[in-house]
């Protein structure tokens, strides 16, 4: 049971402000290069590496290391599991193929699942794709018959089958719609209905539709022995190196592996920036479908978005079992931020405060 809890705390969305260290409302280079570097040395994770960008130019700035044993600092190619920032990229992937009328976002999920399966039905009402990349499904975080051989490498053997044989036995607890709950079942799902729907594997998707096009060639779920190289090693909380995750039926859920210079392509994609056929799609998923039960806090599709200090800052995280990334757009300013760490502490305040200093660092006890 506790490595159940420190699983679902790992992989869920957790959000964590406390007394801030830093006040700086813009910090200068050398400000942002020692918040990094504190947090490594206090033992928060042992790399950080920030990308910044606005209307001119990029910045990366780096601490630590990819690895505790080489020395190594990370750089803007180094890869990390960005873990459920894959959500923002699998309701990019639904709403292109909404645009291209392959599929609506309102058809009900038993549309696109084979005819054995009981689709969860409350009060009448189906679930549909929608629901499931806003988060309102009222399908939990996990599915209940969620029980990985290897808790260190847990997503690897829950497959098609098993999402089948949950779906068919699961009862809605609330109506669909009615309240928004963080959902590795739901966008796991959505992300396997896609690839059903284009007769494509989740990968093939994401590289063919959102990756060739924003060239983002570094931006995978498998791994060549050449990018295998650039992968820095995830650890624990106890300090110890992990096993990178290998996913089947959920892959939209947390699969993807990516570097600072790719998701920097990413956010100014997302800005606006870059001219991309995408643009109306990431325009649609980033606007606030449902509140969320943090105030100030909402839920587009895929992203998370603040309204706070007279600001909407559009974002997500994610965690795996030895990562943990941020990317935020500040779509008003024009300014996005990607925090990538190959630590088991999340990175969500220091992307939040470089952003907008008044969101708090959280204090980190060096251990």
């Amino acid at each position: 049971m506790k490595t159940k809890l420190k699983f679902a705390l790992l992989f869920g969305f957790v959000l964590h402000l406390s007394s801030s260290i830093y006040t700086q409302q813009n910090l200068s280079d050398a400000k942002i290069r020692e918040l990094i570097k504190h947090e490594v040395d206090n033992g928060r994770c042992p790399g950080i590496i920030v990308g910044m960008l606005d209307k001119n130019g990029k910045e990366i700035i780096a601490a630590g290391k990819t690895n505790i044993d080489n020395g190594k600092t990370p750089d803007g190619n180094t890869l990390y599991e960005i873990g459920s920032i894959t959500k923002v990229f699998t309701s990019l992937l639904l709403e292109e193929m909404a645009e291209k009328r392959e599929l609506s976002v309102k058809d009900p999920i038993s549309k696109f699942l084979p005819g054995n399966v009981k689709t969860p039905i409350k009060d009448g009402k189906e679930i549909t794709l929608l629901d499931l990349s806003t988060q309102t499904s009222g399908l939990p975080r996990m599915p209940d018959n969620f029980a990985p051989k290897d808790w260190k490498n847990p997503f690897a053997d829950y497959t098609p089958q098993k999402l089948y044989d949950y779906l068919s036995h699961y009862n809605l607890t609330r109506g669909i719609g009615e309240k928004y709950e963080y959902s590795n079942t739901g966008v796991g799902l959505l992300g396997y209905i896609l690839s059903l729907k284009a007769g494509a594997d989740y990968e093939t998707l994401l590289r063919d539709r959102i990756c060739k096009p924003l060239n983002m060639c570094s931006t995978v779920i498998t791994l060549t022995p050449e990018l295998k190289k650039r992968l820095a090693t995830g650890y624990d909380q106890n300090g110890k190196a992990t096993e990178n995750w290998d996913f089947s039926a959920l892959a939209g859920a947390g699969a993807i592996k990516s570097c600072v210079n790719d998701m920097l392509i990413f956010a100014a994609a997302n800005l606006g920036m870059v001219k991309t056929n995408l643009a109306n799609a990431m325009e649609t998923i980033q606007e606030p479908r449902h509140n969320t039960d943090i105030e100030d806090l909402y839920i587009g599709m895929g992203w998370h978005i603040w309204i706070k200090f007279d600001k909407k800052i559009i974002w997500h995280n994610g965690g795996t079992g030895g990562y943990r990334t941020f990317i935020g757009l500040d779509k008003g300013n024009q300014k996005a931020v990607v925090v990538l760490s190959n630590g088991s502490n999340n990175v969500d305040d220091i992307g939040l405060h470089l952003l907008d200093s008044r969101f708090a660092i959280a204090a980190i006890k060096k251990k």
